[in-house]
């Protein structure tokens, strides 16, 4: 991909992640002091959406990433995100839980699902599964369509079973899993890794989720664990 498509692409979808909705070229000029003009960047809408990077929802004049898109971005655009001091500050208080009963590992997993906005998943042991966070990742807009939740409710009913198919394969980093590849769902994003005790735990979003601090947090999360 040219230079300047892949910079409009990371925009689009820097801009989708912060607020899920539809992205402008005029926006885009005027947000990013952009020496191009709208129409120019309507261009490279164009050239974007012709290659399956983007799409263009019916109700809007605006552009959302694909599928196609996100992995674009995951593999060849996406900037490594230092946790800020409150993230590094949560976790840290999190992992000073007891470690017995994985209180510990729960506790990591609650402090990631308020930080990411987000749900996080855990399979622990062979068939014990836990989650939290379901209510941030209801409340996003990709969630609105009441037949998306009844999807997504069904995924979580059998979690015992998705998590048991995980757990023959290690994530020794954390490792994303988006749309037709997402075990969660075909909507979804999830980031996910193989605690050092073997224990598979993930963080589940929409699949505009913002996957720099899901990284970030499950790389802290990781050495946490380790300590």
């Amino acid at each position: 991909m040219e230079d300047h498509l892949g910079q409009i692409l990371k925009l689009v979808i820097d801009q989708a992640i912060q607020t899920g909705e539809p992205v402008g070229s005029q926006f885009l000029v005027d947000q990013y002091d952009l020496k191009v003009s709208p129409a120019t960047v309507r261009n490279y809408f164009a050239e974007l959406e012709e290659s399956g990077y983007i799409m263009q929802p019916h109700t809007s004049s605006g552009r959302l990433p694909t599928e196609k898109g996100y992995r674009y971005y995951l593999q060849n655009l996406i900037k490594p995100k230092a946790l800020t001091k409150k993230e590094a500050s949560d976790l840290s208080e999190a992992a000073k839980f007891d470690k017995e009963e994985n209180r510990r590992l729960k506790a990591l997993a609650k402090a990631m699902a308020g930080l990411a906005e987000n749900a996080t998943v855990i399979g622990i042991g062979n068939m014990d599964s836990y989650y939290t966070g379901l209510s941030n990742l209801f409340g996003q807009p990709e969630f609105k369509d009441w037949n998306r939740i009844v999807s997504m409710s069904d995924i979580l009913d059998r979690l015992d079973e998705v998590l048991g198919k995980l757990r023959h394969v290690r994530f020794e980093e954390p490792t994303t899993l988006i749309g037709s590849e997402c075990p969660f769902g075909a909507m979804c994003g999830s980031v996910l890794l193989t605690a050092p005790q073997g224990c598979l735990i993930g963080i589940l979003g929409p699949m505009r989720m913002d996957y720099s601090q899901a990284i970030a947090l499950m790389k802290r999360m990781q050495q946490l664990l380790t300590e």
